[in-house]
């Protein structure tokens, strides 16, 4: 059976790498200087681990949305791992509110899914960025930029040019589950990739390593939706 994947070069990059995305696609990370026979033979030496991960029933198989859920009143939204219930109220700032329970505004009927993700995005701008920074400090690493993305398939990145970027859907789990995608993504400022030196940094900065990882796999797909 052919493998199919997409190769992504780097001139900074001087080892190659493969992810394996959450929409099952392969992303073969490499030199500039690496011919595509050296890359075939890398993916084909991964093989098995590439069908262990691309046949994982819950880190990558889609959950449809749920029918019906809409932005109405009675319905609820995800933030920091918990529903909190849906108002359709006029604000005194005219924008949606939260305050133990999101108020829409009815003027935003026509877009009112797309002002909620617009309210999770500043959220996620507001709440995570800081601790990214924050988590920097303790691991005594530097970073170039930090930023917040529409990124469906993965919830953090860290570049060969030390920039890192976030998920906004993160700001919909737990903090304890922000905190460990941002610790990952950091450590591979120390690491690049996932050896046993690796692990080690993430879970002695986040302790809560596994419970998060454990989250994610039940309830990653949640974040996911649209509502």
């Amino acid at each position: 059976m052919d493998i199919d994947y997409r190769i992504v070069r780097s001139a900074k990059r001087k080892k190659l790498t493969i992810t394996v995305e959450r929409d099952r696609s392969i992303i073969v990370h490499a030199p500039e200087s690496a011919s595509e026979a050296i890359v075939r033979q890398v993916v084909e030496s991964k093989r098995q681990w590439l069908f262990s991960k691309l046949n994982h029933s819950q880190k990558y198989d889609d959950v449809p949305h749920p029918p019906g859920k809409e932005v109405v009143n009675g319905e609820s939204a995800l933030y920091l791992g918990r529903e909190y219930r849906i108002e359709i109220a006029e604000t005194a700032s005219g924008v949606i509110e939260f305050s133990q329970r999101f108020s829409v505004p009815a003027v935003h009927q026509a877009k009112r899914r797309e002002v909620l993700r617009d309210w999770y995005v500043a959220r996620a701008n507001e709440r995570i960025l800081p601790r990214v920074r924050e988590h920097a400090r303790k691991l005594g690493v530097k970073f170039a930029t930090a930023s917040i993305v529409d990124n469906l398939y993965r919830w953090g990145s860290c570049t060969v040019n030390d920039n890192v970027s976030f998920n906004w859907r993160l700001i919909k789990a737990p903090i304890f589950v922000i905190d460990y995608v941002i610790v990952h993504e950091l450590a591979h400022l120390l690491e690049n990739n996932h050896t046993p030196r690796f692990w080690s940094i993430v879970r002695a900065t986040s302790p809560a390593m596994e419970r998060a990882k454990n989250w994610l796999k039940e309830h990653g797909q949640l974040l996911e939706q649209e509502l």
